[in-house]
């Protein structure tokens, strides 16, 4: 497909728009580059302006602490980097607040960690916070909250940050903006014959064809990250756009159909259900647990519920309700879901006919070890 073509079909219906701008954009060896934020800034405010709904998830925060400490080389230890993120922050906040007034827009300063979305209640909170600010016209400006968040509490980097929040608002557009054009078939910087890929109709595909060939190119996130963001956005059915935002005018672009530019990332045309992509995808695996081939068949072909029968093996210790994931005999994850039973209660119950769980552990919760709904198949 051309790009033309799938332009002019998304743009028509694209109201709510999440930006991410990478801190490689924003950024250079010295620090924070203001001159930057001025010009993406001035063509977020123009989409704004002719209606569209704008979130952006920027980056830059220990760079922008950098620049207001003087601090010249990035630090190397946590500690540091979450001291230069919790100045920095403010620093980059006002550096926004600054350019958009100009344009008589208000921004919001939304800081998010993974606990935050992953955690049923909260993501629901914080979906009605965005919601209500974009009812009043407001810009949230997102990044990860680097002053408290720990290993296990992480995004891990603002791509997958992004793909979250736009699921999360059910958004018409994900851009990723980075240091470069796009996604290449192979490393530009290694091989001058290098293409850029105009259209990723299968994202999954693509993924597996291009990991390892050109991450070298992409800067810190890397183009495993974007390509696993917009594959996390396309099983919401959600386009992304993978362009460069060191080209003034880059949104005027996107935003024109006649043009090309960047890499786009077709949806899937059978989109995840809002809940089952907050499960696959929003979700830390707390275990791993192995079935049997019988198991595997009825799950993935036949609907079915998973049933004690159909378990060999539990790694990992969790509990009820957490999130697993599900592999097939030759390890392979082919299943996320929510369990009803603890790690030591499956050891327990693992190859069992359900009329056996309540004399092996005195009760019975459930006959799932996981329902269907709370199932998600990944193939």
């Amino acid at each position: 497909m051309r790009q033309a073509e799938f332009k002019s079909r998304v743009l028509g219906r694209c109201r709510r728009v999440v930006v991410k701008i990478g801190s490689g954009i924003l950024s250079s060896p010295e620090g924070i580059q203001e001159g930057r934020i001025k010009g993406i800034v001035r063509e977020l405010a123009e989409l704004h302006s002719q209606g569209k709904e704008i979130v952006v998830v920027s980056s830059g925060a220990v760079a922008s602490g950098m620049t207001r400490l003087g601090v010249k080389e990035r630090p190397k230890t946590i500690p540091e980097k979450q001291a230069l993120a919790a100045v920095g922050q403010i620093k980059l906040m006002a550096l926004y607040e600054k350019h958009f007034s100009r344009f008589e827009k208000n921004v919001a300063q939304v800081l998010l960690t993974h606990e935050d979305l992953a955690n049923r209640q909260r993501y629901l909170n914080a979906k009605h916070t965005f919601l209500t600010l974009l009812d009043h016209s407001i810009i949230p400006v997102v990044n990860e909250n680097d002053t408290v968040a720990v290993e296990e509490m992480k995004f891990g980097d603002n791509d997958h940050l992004s793909a979250l929040v736009a699921t999360l608002l059910e958004a018409d557009l994900l851009v990723i903006l980075s240091d470069v054009a796009g996604v290449y078939d192979k490393d530009p910087r290694a091989d001058n014959g290098a293409e850029l890929i105009a259209v990723i109709d299968n994202i999954k595909t693509a993924k597996a064809r291009l990991a390892g060939k050109s991450q070298s190119a992409f800067g810190t996130g890397g183009i495993e990250t974007k390509l696993g963001a917009a594959e996390k956005a396309a099983a919401a059915g959600i386009p992304t756009l993978i362009a460069t935002g060191m080209e003034s005018g880059i949104l005027t672009k996107l935003f024109d159909a006649q043009q090309e530019c960047g890499t786009w990332v077709l949806p899937e045309e059978n989109r995840m259900a809002n809940r089952k992509h907050w499960i696959a995808y929003n979700l830390k695996p707390a275990g791993d647990i192995v079935v049997d081939d019988g198991a595997v068949e009825a799950l993935m072909h036949k609907g079915r519920s998973l049933l004690p029968s159909g378990l060999k093996g539990i790694h990992g210790s969790f509990g009820v309700g957490e999130c697993v994931r599900c592999l097939d005999g030759g390890g392979r994850e082919f299943a996320r879901g929510l369990v009803n039973y603890s790690a030591q209660e499956l050891q327990r119950i693992k190859g069992l006919h359900t009329s056996k769980i309540e004399k092996v552990l005195g009760y019975k919760a459930y006959d799932e070890i996981i329902h269907r709904d709370d199932l998600v198949l990944l193939e």
